[in-house]
């Protein structure tokens, strides 16, 4: 019951059907706990008290998507038997520094109240938070009896004392252990050894991108106790000495975080034999020398992550030509044209894309690599199966994005960022390609577009309302040129409800105008746009239940984090977050947020 926007006055009189035709209340649980999309559940939870009731007693998972939104207490009283609760803190801007890390978002509020009541919770699931060892202590001695899945994503305040005292207390239930790119205080690889020495039923063990330290042995261990073993990525650790891990997990069909050093033979590397399930793969380091350790089983590969290697373009041509069932492929842009038309020629069933920025120094890329219409032509023309696009372009057309437009028809997410390399671009503004991007990849609910100063008139930005369809989530930077095309823009936004502005040229006033034209609006960041000192303007969007929090411009920054050589760790422009709340302002705010509220 997904894919579509949900129509609550049809389904609210198929359900009124139903609840007038004597069906038992016994079998109105069975039929809505197989209602899974939210907003399925959400009309049906509108259409009557009864209906209400059955969802708050029948739902099984809820995603918070803002902290601050609704307090803990209140979302449990709701929902009293709840088993997976996701909650995502910062902004996303936090991932690209610019917001602080004292910010707020911090776990402990979530964490007491879920040490109690939750009789039924078996997984948490917590982003972009501010997590402390004492937190971790409090819930695995509430729940550490029942917990199945644990994901800390990109979070930061614990350490591995925190992660030893998991292992031990959720040892006989634990199968998800996520921790990728969190911010962890190692102080020992004993919380790892203690996991691979109790824990028999772990299917999913990730702690990418964290630097803790790893001992080989306790990876073996931990593939001989755990033969449910399917999902490892690690942090840095040479692929040689994993020989023997992999000759043990041969339950094995994830894996990523090794890493091939220059400073060992090559030789060594010839005895590593990857377990015969392996279908997700990805290293750190890799480069030309090293890449035949792919070749005996890329043809079963459905997942590559090349972000971390150092291939050049004709590294990626020769390995992705290798792998024609990908449905999952992350790389750099050094992939350049050239690799993406391989791509198209190649992976037919690809699915997701991932094109991230490569290193800034010339003297890093290769000649040929950067990616343009070029590239996003023949994708769109040769993986006609694919779902999302996320991409650093150095050029871009409106062509192009009239060909993703007439052949990507299954694309849910989208995003582009243009990249400042080059002097001239071929072919902006982008109005026309934008416009028949979004007529044509209608399940589009994920958009993101941000480009560079001329990139996109105020028709463009219009035909983006015009067309947003069922768009909930949209990231725009540097589009439009007056205030007039971003109240254009929020006309035409009737199902948005999540939106991120960067460097645009919009003035407080119209900024706040254009927040009351989205009837579905629940949460709004802004940074770079015409702002006063004091946020006065902001103030015309102000309505119940919705906060507005504002930091001012400054050149003194004071009160705000410093790093090491004096400077500001965060940028200096004004910033607004605005968002809807069941539960009043906050009362964590930092020195330097200045709410907003009537007088």
């Amino acid at each position: 019951m997904g894919g579509e926007a949900p129509e609550p006055g049809r389904l609210t009189r198929a359900l009124s059907i139903l609840d007038g035709s004597g069906v038992p209340e016994e079998a109105l649980h069975l039929v809505l706990a197989h209602v899974d999309d939210p907003r399925d559940r959400e009309a049906a939870s509108l259409a009557c008290r009864r209906w209400h009731r059955i969802d708050a007693l029948t739902r099984k998972h809820v995603t918070v998507p803002f902290c601050y939104a609704v307090s803990p207490a209140r979302l449990l009283a709701r929902f009293p038997r709840l088993e997976s609760l996701a909650v995502k803190g910062k902004p996303r801007a936090a991932m690209f520094g610019l917001i602080p890390d004292d910010w707020g978002a911090y776990a402990a509020p979530w964490v007491a109240e879920l040490a109690a009541p939750l009789e039924c919770l078996k997984a948490l699931h917590l982003r972009r938070m501010v997590v402390t060892d004492a937190d971790l202590e409090a819930l695995v001695r509430a729940r550490g009896h029942m917990l199945q899945e644990l994901k800390l994503d990109k979070c930061s305040g614990f350490s591995t004392d925190a992660l030893r005292l998991v292992a031990r207390s959720c040892s006989r239930s634990l199968r998800t252990l996520f921790l990728e790119d969190c911010t962890i205080t190692d102080n020992g690889t004993e919380w790892l050894h203690d996991l691979a020495a109790n824990n028999p039923v772990l299917v999913t063990l990730n702690f990418y991108l964290t630097y803790l330290r790893v001992v080989p042995a306790d990876l073996e261990l931990l593939a001989r106790n755990c033969k449910s073993l399917i999902s490892l990525k690690i942090s840095d650790c040479d692929l040689s000495d994993l020989i023997g891990f992999f000759q043990i997990a041969t339950s094995l069909e994830e894996f990523a975080g090794a890493e091939i050093s220059e400073q060992r033979e090559l030789t060594k590397y010839a005895d590593v034999k990857l377990p015969s399930k392996l279908c997700s793969f990805g290293l750190t380091f890799m480069g030309t020398n090293e890449m035949h350790i792919i070749f005996p089983f890329s043809a079963v590969l459905k997942k590559l992550d090349l972000q971390y290697t150092f291939l050049t373009t004709e590294d990626h041509c020769q390995l992705i030509a290798k792998c024609p069932n990908l449905l999952v492929l992350a790389v750099r842009n050094v992939i350049g044209d050239r690799g993406l038309v391989i791509v198209a020629d190649t992976c037919k069933k690809l699915q997701r894309l991932r094109i991230e920025r490569g290193d800034d120094d010339p003297g890093m890329q290769e000649e040929e690599g950067g990616v343009s219409q070029v590239g996003l032509t023949a994708l769109a023309v040769g993986c006609r199966e694919l779902e999302s696009i996320a991409a650093y372009v150095s050029d871009i057309t409106n062509g192009a994005l009239e060909s993703i437009g007439t052949f990507c028809k299954n694309l849910y997410d989208f995003r582009i960022v243009l990249l400042d390399k080059q002097e001239r671009i071929t072919d902006l503004p982008l109005d026309n390609g934008v416009r028949e991007l979004l007529r044509g990849c209608t399940k589009l609910r994920r958009f993101a577009l941000y480009l560079r100063p001329g990139g996109l008139s105020d028709v463009g930005l219009s035909y983006i309302g015009q067309h947003s369809g069922i768009i909930q989530y949209m990231l725009l930077g540097n589009l439009g040129e007056t205030d007039g095309g971003l109240i254009s823009f929020a006309a035409g936004c009737r199902n948005l409800r999540k939106l991120e502005l960067r460097s645009c040229c919009f003035s407080e006033r119209a900024l706040a105008l254009a927040m009351l034209q989205m009837p579905s609006l629940r949460y709004v960041w802004v940074q770079g746009y015409r702002a006063s000192q004091t946020g006065g303007d902001l103030m015309l969007m102000a309505r119940p239940f919705w906060n507005i929090e504002f930091t001012p411009p400054s050149t003194e920054n004071a009160g705000r984090p410093m790093e090491e050589d004096g400077q500001p760790c965060i940028d200096r422009h004004a910033q607004v977050l605005a968002y809807c709340s069941l539960t009043g302002k906050r009362s964590d705010y930092p020195q330097y947020v200045v709410p907003l509220h009537p007088a």
